[in-house]
């Protein structure tokens, strides 16, 4: 593992509050608790956790980029697809929308293609990220654009319109499944000094749990091998399908079809942690400082739509969907001789390059009541590989 950069006092000092508050947690649980509490402690504990601190997260200065923050390309050529959805009328509904600049980008281009949304949702539970991104938005956009702007702590009943997330899946808390030679056991966290990896004590009431989040996993897999699963995800995604009335869901986020996410030679799952740019495979360390994620198991996300009356529309990977909106002609549209070009075109080179986003990251849209193809999912669908 990397050497990774010593955090400052004041953030060791609020790791070090937001550790004792789980480890209160662990002793009222009798000594052991799944991950995926740690997990949502650790990013969402208000005023401590990950998202919900004050410490700066994306960007050069945070711990990792995500794809608006590297170019206004990105929205520019998203916005061709909310365009299409919006073309019926309808409002925009963003999920977890980080510093809120693929808000801002989002709005401006939507205004040059005249295709406005009547209003721009953003659905935020971070106190801390809801000021910056009011902040981010505020100094971009015209007044008449900002104004349609209203920040939610809770879904809407009722929604019509494009629902957008952009790498909002992967930081849902997820449950840590261990394969023993006596079947699947959840893994989870006691307290010993640091905290460390545990398989759960065996009662009747966890290994009710244990096979109903084992129930979708391939039986071949190897003894020790270890995997995630997600049911908080799902119920997002079917409580995103019961608000729309009419409309679209598109999601961003890296991630596979099951055959690779469940992979035998993927042992240790996809659980990865990102601290200022050093991405490692340690989530119990610097608690409430650092990003934890899991890859997205995107045949999970579209078996919702069975019982929440939503089509899949599409699935394809990243650089698929950016090239079926057109980012090629948005490109093209700058003199290839220009600094404007230059910068756009590395910022291309990295959305599309299998090497980088790629492959790598994956577009998943559902719709209801909207019959029209939509065109990022024109050519290059993978639907039959969920």
């Amino acid at each position: 593992m990397h050497n990774l950069p010593i955090p400052s006092a004041e953030a060791l000092a609020q790791s070090a509050q937001l550790s004792a508050l789980i480890q209160q947690k662990i002793a009222q649980a009798g000594g052991w608790i799944n991950f995926a509490e740690l997990m949502h402690m650790a990013l969402y504990t208000p005023g401590l956790g990950y998202y919900a601190g004050g410490a700066k997260k994306f960007g050069l200065g945070g711990d990792f980029v995500t794809a608006p923050e590297i170019s206004d390309l990105f929205a520019k050529t998203l916005a061709r697809q909310a365009a299409q959805i919006l073309a019926a009328e309808g409002d925009i509904l963003e999920l977890g929308a980080g510093t809120g600049k693929l808000a801002a980008d989002l709005m401006l281009e939507l205004e040059v293609l005249n295709a406005l949304p009547k209003q721009y949702f953003i659905l935020e539970v971070s106190d801390h990220l809801r000021h910056v991104q009011r902040e981010t938005c505020e100094k971009n956009l015209p007044a008449a654009l900002f104004e349609k702007l209203v920040w939610l702590k809770t879904l809407p009943i009722k929604f019509n319109g494009l629902i957008l997330g952009n790498e909002v899946l992967d930081a849902i808390p997820v449950h840590i499944l261990h394969k023993t030679v006596d079947g699947w056991c959840e893994r989870g966290v006691c307290f010993e000094g640091d905290f460390v990896w545990r398989d759960n004590p065996k009662n009747d009431v966890a290994n009710l749990t244990q096979a109903k989040l084992a129930e979708n996993l391939p039986n071949d897999l190897p003894v020790g091998y270890i995997a995630e699963v997600c049911p908080a995800a799902s119920a997002l995604v079917a409580g995103l399908a019961e608000c729309l009335e009419s409309g679209a869901i598109v999601l961003l986020d890296y991630g596979f079809s099951a055959v690779e996410y469940y992979h035998p030679q993927r042992t240790q799952g996809t659980l990865m942690s990102h601290f200022q740019h050093f991405a490692h495979d340690n989530p119990l360390i610097n608690i409430g400082l650092q990003d934890i994620t899991a890859h997205v198991n995107f045949s999970q996300i579209a078996s919702v739509t069975e019982a929440h009356r939503i089509s899949l529309a599409g699935y394809v990977n990243q650089a698929q969907f950016l090239m079926n909106c057109g980012i090629l002609d948005i490109l093209s549209e700058q003199s290839p001789d220009s600094p404007q070009y230059m910068r756009l075109a590395a910022a291309a080179q990295k959305y599309l390059s299998p090497a980088e986003m790629g492959e790598l990251f994956k577009v998943i849209c559902f719709t209801k009541d909207f019959d029209e193809p939509l065109i990022g999912f024109k050519s290059g669908d993978k639907s039959h590989t969920l």
